[in-house]
């Protein structure tokens, strides 16, 4: 089976394994708990030290592109109060990471598989271990 890098968006954009396309990138009844390999394919979704930077990132970006800088401009200009800005900024940079972890993972796990596709076990005709070689 080869995963073409459309499927690799699709499934980042669906929260499903980049590599069988399972609904398996987070434990069951958890909300924050990415599981280190897909129960369904074996691909290891956690790849090491400092690998939770990337989701990290993307939280931070999206939090400060579409709420941080927004309310900003508006205290800038008037719009609202500085003390509302502090406020709905503070709670706004608490609730979006929390909202979306889920996201941010898939997210992360699309883009580093895009680019390189050629890890996943799939594309690498890796066989299972119950496989004639």
């Amino acid at each position: 089976m080869h995963v073409t890098r459309s499927q690799i968006v699709s499934r980042g954009l669906h929260h499903t394994c980049p590599n069988c396309g399972g609904r398996t990138l987070f434990q069951t009844g958890k909300r924050f708990a990415l599981n280190p390999t897909c129960p369904a394919c074996g691909l290891k979704l956690d790849r090491g030290d400092g690998f939770f930077l990337g989701p990290f990132v993307i939280s931070y970006t999206v939090t400060v592109a579409f709420a941080i800088v927004p309310l900003l401009v508006l205290a800038i200009f008037g719009v609202i109060g500085p003390t509302p800005a502090i406020i709905l900024g503070g709670g706004c940079a608490l609730a979006i990471p929390a909202l979306l972890y889920r996201s941010s993972w898939s997210w992360w796990l699309m883009g580093y598989f895009y680019f390189l596709p050629q890890k996943l076990p799939h594309n690498r005709g890796a066989r299972r271990e119950d496989e004639e070689e």
